[in-house]
């Protein structure tokens, strides 16, 4: 998926999809490894309540992010 930087509509469809469920919008955007990681340690901190801060990282990851 093109992404044309911060703001962008792929970018916000990302960052929707990270709400949803950490790490998604990065995988839309095609960054498997990070998306992953995200998701994962999401899942991790969500077991002692603390998942929320990685929840919010991936949305705004994802808002943010600017190809190369």
């Amino acid at each position: 998926m093109a992404n044309g930087g911060q703001g962008s509509a792929g970018n916000v469809i990302a960052a929707v999809c990270s709400f949803f469920i950490p790490g998604l919008g990065q995988l839309v955007q095609g960054r498997l490894l990070l998306a992953v990681i995200m998701f994962v340690a999401a899942s991790l901190l969500w077991l002692i309540w603390l998942g929320w801060i990685i929840h919010l990282w991936s949305i705004l990851d994802a808002a943010l992010w600017k190809p190369r």
